[in-house]
């Protein structure tokens, strides 16, 4: 795997006219993993986005060393092709990976188009997307909606084997992420007082 660096410094964020976070720095190198936690409309989603160089930060700075794959909650999936030839147009825009339909219990889906999957198959699909990537870097926002127990467990065996192999996650998730070594990012920590 490539070596990777993701640094934020003093980011601030905001959204329809309200700061949402500021003064948030983060420094992870290969192997490190971070959950970002808090309620909704703290900014999670806008973090990860920032982070993957999508969204502009209203103050700060983020440097980034190697690829990038975002895990939201667009997949990025042709909803009119059957998953492996959805999932088989990024294999072949990303350098030809295989396709892990099989490590994520979809490969009887292969054939049924995107938009008949259910929603945490869509999930699981999304997670094989991210995978073909082959970025050294992970920003998993909400990776577990949709997922029944079994999933949950694999996905987070798939990005503790990531993060082993030198890779870095950033997990923005409502739901419990167990990995070791974590480091939790609490937004509201960098939250800027409120007015009045």
């Amino acid at each position: 795997m490539e070596a990777c660096r993701l640094i934020a410094t003093e980011l601030a964020c905001r959204r329809g006219g309200r700061l949402l976070f500021r003064g948030l720095s983060l420094t992870l190198g290969a192997g490190d993993v971070a959950r970002v936690a808090g309620p909704n409309g703290t900014g999670k989603s806008s973090l990860m986005r920032i982070l993957a160089g999508l969204l502009g930060p209203f103050a700060g700075s983020v440097e980034r060393s190697g690829a990038v794959a975002l895990l939201d909650e667009r997949p990025a999936l042709d909803e009119h092709r059957p998953l492996e030839g959805a999932l088989g147009f990024w294999r072949a825009l990303d350098g030809g990976a295989a396709l892990p339909l099989s490590d994520l219990g979809l490969d009887d889906l292969a054939d049924v188009p995107v938009r008949y999957l259910s929603t945490g198959q869509r999930k699981r699909a999304a997670i094989a997307r991210m995978l073909v990537q082959q970025a050294p870097i992970w920003l998993l926002d909400e990776p577990l909606n949709g997922l029944d127990t079994a999933a949950v467990l694999h996905v987070e065996r798939l990005v503790a084997a990531h993060c082993r192999a030198g890779g870095i996650a950033v997990i923005a998730s409502h739901q419990p992420f167990t990995l070791p070594g974590m480091t939790e990012l609490r937004l509201a920590d960098y939250q800027p007082p409120h007015e009045g």
